[in-house]
């Protein structure tokens, strides 16, 4: 459970789209029965982001928050919380009305809205919410779970836990971006410079990777699908370069980036 500042966008300033009027104490509802196991997890569907909850930037408690331009490939560890009855029916940030019993979570500086896995560290459960709201405003924490993503999780029982989140895409979208960035391997004379980031077995994770690249701001990221024995590998690759060094200076911010197993190849 999380002390939590009162919102939104149409309680205090719409330029913040957050209220700090205070802080109360929130609890649990009453005779909530669903098992964990029962409650089943948010459909991610295709987004349109939020007219009034994505501001350039905005201001709690003097600390300034900027909002992501783009989700693609993101994710983060760190502490969830979850909030429930005393904010029930209220608007969100996104200008919808909070429901606890909804598959939904507060986020500092996504887009919203957008969907998330969130995999609880300490006992392995997972769920997918929808986030479409700003928070939590405590150090540490990354996500405030709905009333029932926060039961799904195992985070009710024990208020906080360790988290691992990561944007997830509707099937619309993933087949958007891969008709946008997907590139066969060319039909050219001679073999073109690349660095190779890495490699999958699934076209999801890979289009995850892809995504993750571009949002870190680099360009000419391409998805290149072989066959191997059989079945396919999807590579993920940023090119063609111009130069070894060119490649030498991509490979030094990509590692600077915490990627591994990157390599330069020659490829057509």
């Amino acid at each position: 459970m999380t002390v939590r500042y009162l919102q939104l966008p149409l309680f205090c300033a719409l330029a913040l789209l957050l209220n700090a009027c205070g802080e109360v104490r929130d609890s649990a509802p009453a005779n909530y029965s669903k098992q964990w196991h029962e409650i089943p997890n948010a459909l991610p569907q295709p987004v349109t982001p939020s007219r009034y909850g994505n501001p350039d930037s905005y201001e709690v408690n003097g600390k300034t928050y900027h909002v992501m331009d783009s989700a693609d490939g993101f994710a983060q560890k760190g502490i969830a919380s979850w909030y429930g009855n005393k904010f029930h029916g209220r608007r969100t940030s996104s200008g919808e009305d909070y429901d606890m019993y909804a598959m939904t979570a507060a986020h500092k500086t996504l887009p919203i809205p957008v969907y998330v896995e969130v995999t609880n560290l300490d006992n392995g459960r997972k769920a997918v919410v929808r986030v479409n709201d700003r928070g939590p405003f405590h150090e540490g924490r990354i996500i405030d779970l709905s009333y029932a993503a926060a039961t799904k999780l195992g985070v009710a029982q024990t208020g906080t836990a360790n988290v691992m989140i990561r944007v997830v895409k509707s099937k619309q979208d993933l087949n958007r971006q891969r008709s946008a960035s997907i590139v066969e391997s060319p039909v050219t004379e001679g073999d073109k410079l690349y660095v190779q980031v890495a490699a999958f077995s699934t076209e999801e994770n890979a289009l995850q990777h892809l995504g993750r690249l571009q949002s870190e701001g680099f360009r000419d990221v391409r998805l290149h699908i072989e066959s191997k024995k059989g079945k396919p590998v999807y590579r993920v690759r940023i090119g063609p370069l111009p130069s070894e060094h060119v490649a030498k200076q991509l490979l030094t911010q990509l590692k600077q980036n915490q990627h591994q197993n990157i390599k330069i190849i020659k490829a057509n």
